[in-house]
């Protein structure tokens, strides 16, 4: 099968963002007219995101800022994964996050108390916090110190892309504090498959229909090959060629960015 004809069988397609829809507040110049053609296609796109900082209403307004129009229905986010995780197997915990006020609200919009009082937490999330001060992270030291508590962390990125480079992510944020406490987090987003399954199981689309679409080959690639869906992945955020040559993991298709994907499946 060409590489054209793998692309028009696909009916979903989950789009990472940072890195390969937009990079910082830059929307790609393809990327319009990419959602414009799956969407006259008839076919679907999602926005997948790992990045906990943003909450889905965020993330809407966001992309409005950048020309886009989307629902919080286009959206899985592992900010929404975390809190079907936690539904299905802490429901009821008191959590200690580590992360944006966003995410905050993401989690009590689900139902889950927040708390900073030590001694009333069950589990600890960790998100990507932009937000973060000192006093979060000796919070999260002691408690990873005095407790045997649930340790969850939204995603395992180091970086987060952006104009002038990267800035550090969840998963640096958690060495940091396996540095402390030699505690590793249990990861809910990418690589994990947790949020393409459920993309596919709320659309009804098969893995041989869907595409998982990035710029990250530990996080994007590995959460597609694991969810059985067609990987591809861009160069145009954080994976250089270089990255790529060395990667054991490797993508079912490599583009320079998105907007070659275009052409396919017009």
């Amino acid at each position: 099968m060409t590489n054209t004809e793998m692309l028009k069988k696909i009916k979903l397609f989950l789009f990472d963002m940072d890195g390969t829809l937009y990079l910082g507040n830059t929307l790609f110049s393809f990327t319009k007219e990419l959602l414009q053609t799956i969407k006259a296609n008839g076919n679907r796109y999602l926005f997948m995101t790992n990045n906990s900082s943003k909450s889905v209403v965020d993330y809407v307004k966001k992309l409005a800022q950048l020309g886009i129009e989307a629902t919080e229905d286009d959206f899985i986010t592992s900010s929404q994964a975390t809190a079907y995780y936690l539904k299905k197997h802490h429901l009821g915990a008191t959590l200690y996050v580590c992360g944006t006020t966003s995410l905050k609200k993401e989690l009590e919009k689900e139902g889950f108390e927040i708390t900073e009082d030590l001694d009333k937490v069950d589990l600890i999330v960790m998100g990507f916090d932009t937000e973060l001060t000192f006093k979060k992270l000796e919070d999260v030291s002691k408690l990873l110190l005095t407790r045997d508590i649930p340790y969850l962390a939204t995603n395992p990125d180091l970086v987060c892309p952006t104009e002038f480079g990267s800035v550090p992510d969840c998963g640096s944020v958690s060495i940091m504090l396996e540095n402390v406490s030699g505690k590793k987090p249990l990861f809910i987003g990418k690589p994990s498959p947790l949020m393409p399954t459920l993309a596919m199981e709320k659309w009804g689309v098969s893995p041989n229909e869907t595409a998982v679409i990035g710029d990250r080959i530990y996080t994007d690639i590995k959460s597609g090959i694991a969810a059985g869906a067609h990987s591809i992945l861009v160069l145009s955020g954080e994976t250089t060629p270089e990255i790529l040559k060395a990667s054991e993991d490797k993508p079912e298709l490599v583009l320079n960015d998105c907007g070659e994907i275009i052409p396919a499946i017009k």
